[in-house]
């Protein structure tokens, strides 16, 4: 009964807003993560060739309310986008979107898929159940004639394959890009790759892709010297990792110091409500393999108490520092840190609020904390 209401909503909000999909290109990004960066990426490269481009993303709507908006704000956003007189639209679409049915009744021109790692198991039951929801999506753009595009190189990418016929395959590119890591390389892959269906110019793409300088939040510097800060979204074990793994290769953030051996600092915690327990071990494993400080703190606790989350997380780590303010725990990690090291804060990004318990909320920023601290020391 509870699929049979979200879909009729769908096909609701579709005739209210007299199915605006029709009248313009809608492009799909889905995935674990990548999402964001990826949708950021191609807006740019297609404001770039002239096109006047509407994007519903986690950046813009903000990722702790709804990465994908309900039916009635999709289609909206949509119609909006028609009466602007964009060209292109082009929506992160997650999995638990497509549990309610949020990706009917909108004729998708292109579907994105950039990787899939466990994620949202407890709301799907299991990562089987979580791959499944992902490919209805594909499934459902493709029976549209939309053009696919999968990132080869991912573990799960042969399920999607299967689920699409004649997929365009994607893998990591190597165009100029101010965006670090090899994970932002498949991002870049992508956005190429979809570009170059639509029949943007090469130069227009490489011009574009040199000049995008990252999306808030996603591996975002706020201080490169005399130690770097840098604040980050990755809440997945795979994000985390990457994000690690990228700021120990890269000599601007981690630069040798006089002789000292660098350290990473790193700053994080785990969303509660009860979403993916499971995971909060492993984030504390990630962390010790990489991390040379860690500091655990609070998120996004909802309903459940802070520091049960913290020593869940720190099951999977020994020697960390549990502060709870997380004001207190950033400025432990900046007082901690000397030059050439890198302090990097995770699971916030550009997120505006933290959020409680019975949908309380108080305002907040990972930068202008930062900054402010930066600022006072």
């Amino acid at each position: 009964m509870l699929g049979l209401y979200h879909f009729f909503l769908a096909w609701l909000g579709a005739v209210v807003y007299r199915f605006p999909s029709r009248e313009i290109f809608v492009i799909g990004v889905t995935g674990t993560n990548g999402k964001t960066t990826t949708v950021e990426l191609l807006a740019y490269i297609l404001e770039k060739a002239g096109q006047k481009v509407a994007v519903s993303s986690s950046l813009r709507h903000g990722a702790a309310a709804m990465t994908m908006p309900g039916r009635f704000f999709l289609q909206r956003f949509l119609r909006q986008a028609v009466a602007n007189g964009c060209q292109t639209a082009i929506v992160e679409v997650t999995s638990q979107g497509v549990l309610q049915n949020r990706h009917r009744f909108i004729n998708w021109g292109a579907a994105v898929f950039t990787n899939l790692s466990a994620e949202h198991i407890e709301a799907h039951g299991s990562f089987e159940k979580y791959l499944e929801t992902k490919l209805k999506f594909i499934g459902y753009a493709a029976k549209q004639g939309a053009k696919i595009f999968i990132n080869k190189d991912d573990r799960n990418a042969r399920y999607v394959i299967e689920a699409a016929p004649d997929p365009i395959l994607y893998g990591k590119s190597e165009l100029p890009s101010q965006l670090l890591g090899d994970f932002n390389k498949y991002n870049v892959g992508a956005a190429k790759a979809v570009a170059e269906a639509l029949g943007i110019n090469e130069e227009i793409i490489k011009k574009a892709v040199a000049e995008f300088s990252g999306v808030p939040g996603r591996m975002e510097f706020i201080q490169k010297e005399p130690f770097a800060v840098v604040i980050d979204y990755a809440v997945t074990p795979d994000a985390l990792r990457n994000v690690y793994q990228t700021l120990r290769r890269n000599p601007k953030s981690h630069p040798p110091a006089g002789g000292l051996n660098p350290k990473l600092i790193c700053v994080f915690g785990a969303c509660g409500g009860g979403r993916d327990r499971w995971k909060r071990p492993e984030l504390g494993k990630i962390a010790a393999q990489y991390c040379d400080q860690i500091i655990l703190t609070n998120e996004d606790p909802y309903d459940e108490q802070p520091e049960q989350i913290i020593e869940e997380i720190a099951s999977g780590c020994s020697q960390v520092l549990k502060i709870i303010d997380r004001r207190e725990a950033i400025e432990k990690a900046i007082n901690l840190a000397k030059p050439g090291d890198t302090v990097i804060i995770t699971g916030k990004g550009s997120e505006k609020w933290i959020h409680l318990a019975n949908g309380e909320k108080i305002l907040w920023s990972d930068k202008e904390t930062v900054l402010a601290i930066i600022n006072k020391v």
